[in-house]
C-alpha cells in the first residue's frame, strides 16, 4: 500500500530492507500487477534487474541512461522498476537525472554494499523516499502456513518470517537461515565496513542474540566481553558494531523514552532483531525463551504497522523499608506512535494471577493519561477490558487483526 500511495510524488522511492525479504517481488510482481490493475500500459512499466547476466553491459551509468531515455516515446506517465541498482556504478547520479524528467516515477530495490545501508536515501540529496520492507508479519505467514494458529506462531516464532525460509520443507529451514546469516549477512557487513576483527563481531551479534529485549550499551558490552571472553575491546568500537548491525537491517534499537518527563533516555537501549529465525539459527535454535521471543514478535509488529517504537520509563516516587523517599523507574514495554495517536504496550507471556496483573499493570496507572493501554498475553482468554479500560487481548488475536489496537 506504501507503494500505491507514493505514486508521482516528484521522489525516487528506495524500497530497503536486508536481502531476501522480498523487497524484488513487491517491486516487480506485486507492484508491477498494480500498475497494469490501474490501466498503465505495460510498454510504461520499464523494468531492468542488474543483477543477471544479459543485463550486464547496463552496469555502465552511459549505456544504461541512454537506453533508459530511449524508452521514453511519449509524454504519457512511466515507470521505472529498477531491480538491485546498486550494481551500477555513479547510479544516484544516474536516478537522479532521470528524476529530473517530468514523466518519469522511479521505484528502485537494492541490497549488498551500499544499499544495505539504513541513510542510502542522504545518497540522493533530499530526493529519496524511502520504504522500508520487513520479512512477513505473522498474518502474512499464516496466509502460507499449513497448520493451525497455535502451531504457526510456534513456527514462527522459531524460523521467522523470510519468504525463502517460510516456503521451504521444515528440513531445509535451519539450514537456509545458517547459510543466509553467515554467507549473507555478515559478510556484507564485513566486506562492507571492512572489519578485521570478525570474530568479535560474530561475538556481538551472539551476545544480542542471547540477550534480546533486555536493556544494554557499549560499556556494558564491553564489560560482558572483558569478563567472558577475556577480550580487550573498546566500547567505541562495540558501538560501531551495533551501528553496521542496525545499517544492515539485522537488528533495531529501541530507545527509552520519559513518559512524564517527555524526554528520551539517551543510553541503555534495547536491541530486537528483524527477523526471529536469524536470531535462533545464530544461537542453533538452543535457547527456547517465549517470553523474550513474544516481545520481539511484538515489537516487529507494532513496526510492519507504521509505528515508532519506543520504551517507555515511569518514574515514580515511594519510600523504601526504612521509610526513605525514594524514585523508582517503571518501565513500559513499548510507547507506539503514528501521528497524534499514542498507545501503550506490556508483552506478558502469561498472567498467572492477580500479583502478575498488578505488576504489568502498574505503569500504565502511574502515566496519569488517557491513551489507549494494551496488554498482549499467551493466556487462552478472550479479549476484555478492565475497570481501568486497559485492553488485555491474545497474542493470536492482537496479530491477525490489524485493527486489534483499536478494538
Amino acid at each position: 500500500m506504501k507503494l500505491y500511495n507514493k505514486r508521482n510524488n516528484g521522489l525516487i522511492k528506495i524500497i530497503t530492507g536486508f536481502r531476501r525479504c522480498g523487497k524484488s517481488y513487491l517491486l516487480r510482481t506485486i507492484f508491477k500487477n498494480y500498475l497494469l490493475s490501474q490501466g498503465v500500459d505495460e510498454d510504461h512499466i520499464v523494468e531492468m534487474s542488474f543483477d543477471y547476466f544479459e543485463n550486464e553491459k547496463f552496469l555502465e551509468p552511459s549505456i544504461f541512461y541512454a537506453w533508459a531515455k530511449d524508452k521514453i516515446k511519449d509524454q504519457d506517465q512511466y515507470y521505472f522498476l529498477l531491480d538491485e541498482i546498486q550494481l551500477m556504478d555513479r547510479f544516484e547520479s544516474v536516478l537522479n537525472g532521470l528524476n529530473d524528467l517530468e514523466n518519469i516515477d522511479i521505484f528502485v530495490t537494492g541490497s549488498n554494499a551500499r544499499f544495505l545501508s539504513k541513510d542510502i536515501v542522504s545518497e540522493f540529496a533530499g530526493r529519496g523516499d524511502e520504504i522500508r520492507m520487513y520479512p512477513l508479519c505473522f498474518s502474512e505467514f499464516m496466509s502460507a502456513y499449513a497448520g493451525d494458529r497455535y502451531q504457526g506462531l510456534n513456527a514462527y516464532m522459531t524460523y521467522g518470517g523470510i519468504p525463502i525460509v517460510v516456503l521451504a520443507d521444515d528440513q531445509d529451514k535451519a539450514k537456509i537461515l545458517h547459510v543466509l546469516l553467515d554467507e549473507t549477512y555478515i559478510h556484507d557487513i564485513v566486506k562492507r565496513k571492512k572489519v578485521r576483527n570478525v570474530r568479535e563481531i560474530e561475538d556481538l551479534l551472539n551476545i544480542l542474540s542471547s540477550s534480546v529485549g533486555s536493556l544494554t550499551n557499549p560499556e556494558k558490552l564491553k564489560n560482558t566481553f572483558r569478563t567472558v571472553k577475556k577480550s580487550k575491546i573498546t566500547a567505541n568500537t562495540i558501538g560501531k558494531h551495533l551501528s553496521y548491525f542496525e545499517d544492515a537491517f539485522l537488528v533495531e534499537a529501541a530507545q527509552r523514552f520519559d513518559v512524564k518527563g517527555k524526554a528520551y533516555i539517551e543510553t541503555p537501549k534495547k536491541y530486537y532483531f528483524s527477523d526471529l529465525g536469524l536470531r535462533n539459527a545464530r544461537l542453533g535454535f538452543r535457547q527456547n525463551e517465549p517470553t523474550h521471543s513474544l516481545e520481539n514478535v511484538i515489537y516487529n509488529e507494532l513496526k510492519v504497522r507504521g509505528f515508532d517504537v519506543d520504551i517507555g520509563v515511569v518514574t515514580v516516587a515511594e519510600k523504601d523499608k526504612n521509610g526513605k523517599a525514594v524514585r523508582k523507574q517503571l518501565e513500559i514495554d513499548f510507547i507506539c506512535h503514528r501521528g497524534a495517536k499514542r498507545y501503550y504496550v506490556q508483552s506478558a507471556y502469561s498472567l498467572p494471577d492477580k500479583t502478575k496483573r498488578a505488576q504489568e499493570i502498574r505503569p500504565f496507572l502511574k502515566t496519569a493519561d488517557s491513551f489507549k493501554k494494551i496488554i498482549v498475553t499467551n493466556d487462552m482468554t478472550p479479549a476484555f477490558y478492565d475497570d481501568n479500560g486497559i485492553l488485555t487481548i491474545h497474542v493470536l488475536d492482537f496479530l491477525l487483526d490489524s485493527n486489534s489496537m483499536d478494538r
